[in-house]
C-alpha cells in the first residue's frame, strides 16, 4: 500500500469535507441565524473567492516554497477556520470564515498532482490522478451521510468542530507521510516567470475553462440538492442519503477517467462528451416533470459521467505546464476557473430557484455552462492537431 500517496488524497478528501458540510446544514443556518437562500448560497460562492481571484498565485506558491509545504499549511489554515466558525453569532462572522476556508482549501489541494507524481511509479499514475480527482466527491459524501447525525445531536457548531479537527489531523498526517519538498530548481524558481509562462501556453487555459464549466454544474446542483429534496417533502436523513449516494457515485467517473486516458481515448473526446451528457442528464432530472426516479437516475448519471471532467483535466495539467517545474502554477490557473465556476453559479441557480418556474429551470443554466465543456473539447481538439499539447496528456 502506497501510504505516502494515501495521505495526499487524504488531504483533498479532508479539505472537500468543507465544501460538503454546507448543503445538508442549509436549512438549520437559515433557521437559526436568520439567513436567507441567496446568503446562504454566498457561501457556496465565498469559498471559491480565492480560489477564483488568485489561484495560479496559489499555485506558484506550492511551486515556489514546495509542494508538501504548502498543502501542510492549507490543511492548517481550514482546520482553524473552521473552528473559529464556531464563535459566530450571526452572518457576518460565518461568511468572514467562509473567506478563510476558501483560502486553506485552495493552498491544500493546488500541490496534489505534484506529490503524486513524486511517490507514485508511472505506470500507475494515471488511475492515481483519477483518484485524486474524486476527493472532492468522497468528501462531500461523507459529510452528507454523517452531517445530518451531527447535526441532530450537536447542530451545525458541532458538524463545524468535527470537520476541523479531522483536517488538523490530516494536516499533520501529510507532514510526516508525504515526500519532502525538494530543494534545488524548483525551490528556486522565479515567481514571476511561473506566472507569465504558464499564462502564455494555451492548453492550461483550455482545461481551465472545461473545468470550470464542469464545477459550476456540479458544486451548485449538489450543494442545493438536499434543499430540493427537503422542499419536495422528503426528510431531510433521506435527502443526505439520496445526495450523498449521487456524490459518492462521481467517484466512478473520476476512476474511469483515469483508465480512458491511461488507454489513450482522446481526452477531447471525454471532455466534450462528458458536457453533453451532463445538459440531457440536468434537463432530464429538473425540467422534464419525469417521475422522480427517472430524475433521481438523471441525477446520478449527471454525477458518474461528469466526474470524468476532472480526472481528465487533473491528468492533462502536469503536462500542458510550460515546464515541469510549473505543474502547480498550471493547476493553480485550471484551479481559477473551477473557483469562478463555483462562485457564479449558486447565487445564480439561486435566483432562478426563486422565480415562477422554481427548481424545474435550473437545467437551462446548467447546460450554459455544459456547453462551455464541449467548446472546452473541441478548442483541445484543435491544440492537438496543432501539436501544441501532442499526445502528452495521454501519458499522463
Amino acid at each position: 500500500m502506497n501510504v505516502a500517496a494515501l495521505s495526499v488524497v487524504s488531504a483533498g478528501v479532508a479539505a472537500a469535507l468543507h465544501a460538503g458540510k454546507l448543503p445538508p446544514a442549509m436549512p438549520l443556518l437559515r433557521e437559526q441565524l436568520g439567513m436567507s437562500l441567496v446568503q446562504v448560497s454566498l457561501m457556496v460562492s465565498l469559498f471559491q473567492v480565492f480560489g477564483m481571484c488568485l489561484g495560479i498565485v496559489g499555485g506558484m506558491f506550492a511551486d515556489r516554497f514546495g509542494a508538501r509545504r504548502m498543502m501542510t499549511f492549507g490543511l492548517t489554515v481550514l482546520g482553524l477556520s473552521s473552528l473559529a466558525a464556531t464563535a459566530s453569532s450571526g452572518p457576518a462572522m460565518l461568511l468572514a470564515s467562509r473567506l478563510f476556508e476558501g483560502m486553506g482549501f485552495v493552498l491544500a489541494v493546488l500541490p496534489g498532482t505534484v506529490l503524486l507524481r513524486r511517490q507514485v511509479p508511472p505506470a500507475a499514475l494515471a488511475q492515481w490522478l483519477g483518484l485524486w480527482g474524486a476527493y472532492m466527491p468522497i468528501g462531500m459524501a461523507i459529510t452528507l451521510l454523517a452531517g445530518p447525525w451531527l447535526l441532530s445531536v450537536s447542530g451545525w457548531r458541532g458538524l463545524w468542530i468535527a470537520v476541523g479537527v479531522a483536517t488538523l489531523l490530516v494536516a499533520a498526517l501529510v507532514r510526516v507521510q508525504a515526500a519532502p519538498d525538494e530543494r534545488g530548481a524548483r525551490g528556486r524558481a522565479d515567481m514571476r516567470s511561473l506566472i507569465v509562462g504558464t499564462l502564455r501556453v494555451p492548453g492550461p487555459w483550455v482545461l481551465a475553462l472545461g473545468f470550470g464549466c464542469y464545477a459550476a454544474q456540479w458544486m451548485s446542483v449538489f450543494s442545493f440538492l438536499p434543499s430540493i429534496y427537503q422542499a419536495a417533502g422528503i426528510a431531510p436523513a433521506l435527502a443526505g442519503l439520496l445526495t450523498a449516494l449521487a456524490v459518492a457515485i462521481n467517484l466512478c467517473g473520476n476512476i474511469a477517467s483515469g483508465w480512458l486516458v491511461s488507454r489513450r481515448v482522446p481526452p477531447p473526446w471525454l471532455l466534450a462528451g462528458a458536457g453533453v451528457a451532463m445538459a440531457l442528464s440536468a434537463w432530464v432530472a429538473f425540467g422534464s416533470g419525469a417521475p422522480f426516479g427517472v430524475q433521481y437516475a438523471a441525477v446520478l448519471a449527471l454525477s458518474v459521467l461528469g466526474g470524468i471532467i476532472p480526472g481528465t483535466s487533473f491528468a492533462g495539467a502536469p503536462r500542458t505546464a510550460p515546464d515541469p517545474g510549473a505543474g502547480s502554477t498550471t493547476g493553480g490557473l485550471m484551479r481559477q476557473g473551477s473557483m469562478l465556476g463555483q462562485f457564479i453559479a449558486p447565487p445564480v441557480l439561486a435566483m432562478i430557484a426563486s422565480g415562477p418556474q422554481g427548481w424545474s429551470a435550473v437545467w437551462q443554466a446548467t447546460a450554459l455552462f455544459a456547453a462551455g465543456n464541449v467548446v472546452g473539447g473541441l478548442l483541445m481538439w484543435r491544440l492537438m492537431r496543432r501539436s501544441q499539447l501532442g499526445l502528452g496528456i495521454s501519458r499522463a
